[in-house]
Order: structure tokens, then C-alpha cells, then sequence
């Protein structure tokens, strides 16, 4: 068998023709491909090659050239329906949560449909610069949540609010994630749906975001001693942690106790933030104990330390009170990981 190659060209025409073409019998418009004739498109198409030659404007001896244009003159109503099934726009991706990628499609072109800035689906898809695509790939396509900024709304605290951390709220919104946040700016929160291809899902105060990828959260902790980490309060635990992505999730523990008990730190380190936190948590200490290891002490009525405080494991960093959104009498606390929440039952002893 003799093989024939083909300039590259010709090939793409070739193949694209063959890709997309209308059926012979509804087409409005021919494109002549290598080794076609007026006659052989004529009986293709079911129209007399006169009414080509005459609906194209041809003149003896009716020579048509590759890659040229041909109409095809049908009933008005076939010729619509075959320009119309052509020109309908693509569907919407406005309620869609995934997209699988088709040939001429651009990231660009997809947020469109999707109603979604570009930014957020490459964020989602761990999609480097320049942002590539291909064909055949599925997308998580990420639905957004607004959050408009209000007096004293801090990057650490809008992070916390939704569980996303500052940097990718940052980044998804084009600002600096060391600048402040102005007030009545709207922003656009992503969404984090798969923990194992995005930064880590929560940011914790300190002198700039937190940054760096995570991994999901494992079925077992990082192991650690069960005596690295002290109860800060004793008292009864009135909500227990539930993982992200369960419904109604809860990265702590809600533990009650008397007013002005003294809440006291869980392990050595070092204080980064301490102040009032207005959206959830109310008066909030975060210590961190290194390794990646930080403990949030949260609803405090008093805080005792300051940030940048070295504490010891069993200081006091403050006194229980009813300072966070559920007005409760308690410690609202939490043990992360790198970012991530982390049950801090199985990292604390047995109940005091």
C-alpha cells in the first residue's frame, strides 16, 4: 500500500472537515476539499450543479479551487435549520459545576459561560500560567460566595468567616494579600471543593498569610504524643468537631465552664494573634506551637496576653466569656495542622 504525505495544511484542513462537517444532504455551505469536483459535490448534496454554478456565480469552465466557499441553494427551510444548527450559541454554564473541555475552547471562553472570573477555575483546577487546557479534560467549575467588607473587617477574619484562606480570597480578587481590606469593597470568596488540590483551607494570623499547598485532611492525625497538647479549660464539651465538607462542619470543640475561668495555653509557643476577631469568635488568642502545629482559644471575656507573648505550656492567655456569635458561656477551641483543622480530641489526653 502506497502512502501518500500530506503538506500539514492540507492534513489540518483534512482532518477539521471531517470533524465538523454537516451531512452532505443539509448542507448550506461547502468547503472543496482536495480531489472534489462541482459534479461530485453536486450529487453529495442532492442539488443540480446548475443551480450551484448559478447560486455561486461561477463562469465557464466552472473551475472551483480548494478551501473555496461554495453555497449550496436548498428549500429556505432546510438551508435555515442546517445555518441555524451552526450558529446556535453554546449552552450556558451558569448553573454547571464541571465542564469537560471541547475542541477551540479557551479558559477564557469557559468562565464566560460560567459566569465564574478565570482566576477562580484556575485556582480550583491547580491551573498554572499560562493557564492551559486541553481537550477532554474536566474542570471544577467553582460557585462563588460574595462577602461585602464592613468596618473593621480584617483579611485573618474574612478568611476565618468562610474557611478559605486570605492569600486565595486575595489572589481571586486581584488585591495584595498584605495590604488591608477597604471597607464596601464586595468580595468574591472560591471555593476550595477538592482539599488535595488547593492551599491550605484555612489562614491563621501571623505577620503575613499563611501560605503553601495541603494535602485532605488524613483518615488518621499526624502523629503526635498524646501529652504535646494539655486541655486549656476543664469543663463539659457542649459542641464536638465535625469535618469540613460533612454539612454543618465545626473546627473545634465548644467547651463550657464558669465565667473568668482561666483558659490556659495547650502547649509552649508563641502568640500571633490577640484581640477581638468580630465576625465569629469574638475575643480570639491563636498560639503558635511550630511544626505547623497552631491552637486557637476562642468567645474569651478577657484576653491576658499579647502578641508576640512567649507562653509556657499551662499559662493563661485568658478567661472564659460569652464574647462569640453564639453568646454562650464557653471556649470555643481548635487545634490546626498546617492550616487544617484537626479534632483536638485525639490529640489531647483523656477528659480531665
Amino acid at each position: 500500500m502506497n502512502l501518500r504525505i500530506l503538506p500539514v495544511g492540507l492534513a489540518l484542513l483534512l482532518c477539521s472537515a471531517s470533524v465538523f462537517a454537516v451531512p452532505p444532504g443539509e448542507e448550506a455551505e461547502h468547503v472543496v476539499k482536495a480531489g472534489e469536483t462541482l459534479n461530485g459535490i453536486a450529487n453529495r448534496a442532492g442539488v443540480a450543479r446548475d443551480k450551484i454554478i448559478k447560486a455561486n456565480g461561477l463562469a465557464a469552465p466552472f473551475v472551483i479551487r480548494i478551501g473555496q466557499t461554495l453555497t449550496i441553494p436548498r428549500k429556505i427551510k432546510a438551508a435555515s435549520r442546517a445555518i441555524a444548527a451552526r450558529q446556535a450559541p453554546l449552552p450556558s454554564l451558569a448553573a454547571a459545576n464541571s465542564h469537560v473541555v471541547r475542541p477551540g475552547e479557551t479558559l477564557g471562553s469557559i468562565a464566560l459561560r460560567a459566569e465564574i472570573p478565570r482566576i477562580l477555575i484556575a485556582e480550583a483546577n491547580s491551573l498554572a500560567p499560562p493557564f492551559t487546557i486541553r481537550v477532554g479534560q474536566k474542570l471544577v467549575l467553582p460557585r462563588t460566595r460574595r462577602h461585602a467588607v464592613k468596618p473593621g473587617d480584617t483579611g485573618f477574619g474574612i478568611a476565618y468567616q468562610y474557611g478559605v484562606p486570605w492569600e486565595n480570597i486575595a489572589i481571586a480578587n486581584g488585591l495584595d494579600p498584605k495590604a488591608a481590606v477597604l471597607s464596601g469593597k464586595t468580595l468574591l470568596i472560591p471555593t476550595l471543593i477538592e482539599p488535595s488540590k488547593v492551599p491550605q483551607a484555612t489562614a491563621l494570623p501571623s505577620t503575613g498569610p499563611t501560605t503553601g499547598p495541603t494535602t485532605a485532611p488524613a483518615a488518621a492525625p499526624v502523629a503526635v504524643a498524646s501529652t504535646r497538647f494539655a486541655w486549656p479549660v476543664s469543663g463539659s464539651v457542649r459542641r464536638k468537631f465535625t469535618p469540613r465538607g460533612s454539612g454543618s462542619y465545626h473546627d473545634g470543640l465548644d467547651i463550657v465552664a464558669p465565667r473568668e475561668t482561666a483558659v490556659r495555653a495547650a502547649a509552649a509557643g508563641t502568640v500571633i494573634f490577640a484581640r477581638k476577631e468580630s465576625k465569629q469568635f469574638g475575643n480570639l488568642v491563636v498560639v503558635d506551637h511550630g511544626g505547623g502545629w497552631h491552637s486557637v482559644y476562642g468567645s474569651l471575656g478577657r484576653i491576658t496576653v499579647k502578641k508576640g507573648h512567649k507562653v509556657t505550656k499551662g499559662e493563661r492567655v485568658g478567661l472564659v466569656g460569652d464574647t462569640s456569635v453564639t453568646g454562650k458561656t464557653e471556649l470555643h477551641f481548635e487545634l490546626r495542622k498546617d492550616g487544617t483543622p484537626i479534632d483536638p480530641a485525639r490529640e489531647l489526653p483523656a477528659a480531665p
